[in-house]
């Protein structure tokens, strides 16, 4: 092998995984600030313990989510040092922007959120859960904004020439909003919405399906459900939106997802087998004309294929394809349960101890966890491999971005000990995950006393 197919394996592997966590914790964050606001509304003393308990899961998230995305910082220099210069201007500036702004942001307030029960008002630990919340979400604005530059550079100007050329920033908000950037922000953060709203579902099912903590289980199950459904309806949005640009930006990108390799009213395929030999889709099922009514709103207008891109710059189109499609019918299937969920839940069946949920239903949602992870996970696949062979699209190959100094044998080992390591930080992760959860949450307080934090009307309502 190579030095770079072990330097991109390398970097898929430690970003792979990395990627786990952060969406998982920007969907725990939103859960978090749903179900406190609960709490500071009501007064109920379970939405208390709701919130303190999926507080535990998302520190141990945001834990894990550090120690694996340090490394990726340093491979930018070992392993792609010639990219690094070459976009230093710009990635740079993002990555400083994401550190000063959003990462302090939620590390600060996060003491007050683990830590500030008991110590500082309600009002006060709800906006400092709030804080850490936003402070997810703008660090993924500022990592997304980075990586959009890549498929979609703007605001810059290239300085000197040949192995000395670099990207400099000319206009810094044209560079932020970049054609793809905030729409690619869009479905990444809805697509973290999810990821957390299923945790909490399945966790929720786990415990309804056990007979334990269960009217915690009801609680949070609904919360989940709620955001869940809100999330998955939005994924339809953004991601159409998204695509939609594709098209505009990146049509050798789109046309992979479609295996489209001639420029026509364009079928949109269900599923199918790419052979790159023959230039076909091969055992699909296609909708006539559906991508260009997707694209356009005009069913007989032609999208642009692979035959205006030339071969050496065309990306790997069935690899593209099936992760673009895997991605899409999972999508498709969270949209499922999470209608099911709220159907069932509107019915009362959901929590009627009815034998076909109980066979069916519940151990559908507890395995659901797995459903976001999956597809925010395809997703990039689909998004960085259809840049492919640009790693600044139109501007810098990948096999030019590489280090001119880096061995074979250096990758190699460090790729070893990484998958090592990273083993056991996602068996720690799932170990002490499985502690938390088995635990469940901590009761407080008796059912007969009535928080400290209760609103008068409903302290009147208990005393009398």
């Amino acid at each position: 092998m190579d030095v770079l197919l072990l330097s991109r394996i390398q970097f898929a592997f430690t970003v792979a995984f990395h990627y786990i966590y952060p969406p998982l914790s920007i969907g725990l964050g939103m859960a978090l600030v749903i179900m406190e606001g609960l709490w500071i509304r009501t007064g109920d003393k379970l939405y208390h313990e709701m919130a303190r308990f999926w507080t535990k899961m998302f520190a141990l998230t945001f834990a894990i989510g550090v120690a694996t995305g340090i490394v990726m910082e340093f491979e930018f220099g070992t392993n792609w040092a010639t990219y690094s210069r070459y976009v230093g201007d710009v990635f740079g500036s993002a990555l400083a922007a994401e550190g000063i702004f959003a990462f302090f942001l939620e590390s600060g307030f996060l003491a007050l959120l683990l830590f500030g029960w008991n110590k500082v008002g309600p009002k006060t630990h709800f906006f400092s859960t709030c804080m850490v919340c936003f402070g997810a979400h703008f660090s993924a604005v500022w990592i997304i904004v980075a990586n959009s530059w890549q498929q979609t550079p703007a605001g810059y100007h290239i300085v000197g020439t040949g192995l000395h050329a670099r990207a400099e920033i000319t206009d810094f908000w044209a560079m932020v909003f970049s054609p793809s950037s905030m729409d690619r922000l869009g479905h990444t953060v809805v697509g973290a919405w999810q990821t957390g709203a299923f945790f909490v579902i399945s966790v929720s099912a786990y415990y309804l399906l056990r007979r334990m903590h269960l009217e915690f289980a009801r609680r949070s199950l609904k919360v989940g459900l709620c955001l869940a459904l809100v999330a998955s309806l939005l994924q339809l949005v953004t991601g159409d939106i998204s695509a939609k640009h594709v098209a505009i930006n990146q049509p050798p990108k789109l046309a992979a997802f479609e295996g489209l390799y001639h420029t026509e009213a364009a079928s949109l395929y269900l599923f199918g087998w790419v052979n790159e030999n023959q230039q076909q889709v091969q055992f699909g099922v296609a909708i006539p004309k559906m991508l260009s009514w997707l694209v356009s709103g005009d069913a007989n207008k032609p999208v642009q294929g692979l035959d205006q891109t030339a071969p050496q710059d065309r990306p790997p189109i069935n690899f593209v394809f099936q992760t673009y499609h895997a991605m899409v019918a999972i999508g498709f299937g969270l949209i499922g349960v999470s209608l099911l969920g709220v159907f069932l839940w509107w019915r009362g069946l959901l929590f009627a101890d009815v034998g076909w949920v109980r066979r069916f239903v519940l151990p559908l949602m507890v395995v659901s966890v797995l459903g976001p992870q999956f597809a925010n996970q395809l997703g990039w696949f689909s998004a960085e491999v259809g840049r492919q062979p640009w790693i600044v699209y139109g501007l810098l190959r990948t096999s030019d971005a590489l280090s001119k100094v880096v061995q074979a044998d250096a990758v190699l080992t460090s790729l070893i000990l990484f998958t090592l390591i990273y083993a056991l930080l996602f068996a720690l992760f799932i170990f002490l995950l499985n502690e938390k959860i088995h635990h469940g949450p901590d009761h407080e307080t008796d059912a007969g006393t009535p928080h400290p934090f209760t609103p008068p009307e409903i302290l009147d309502h208990h005393r009398t």
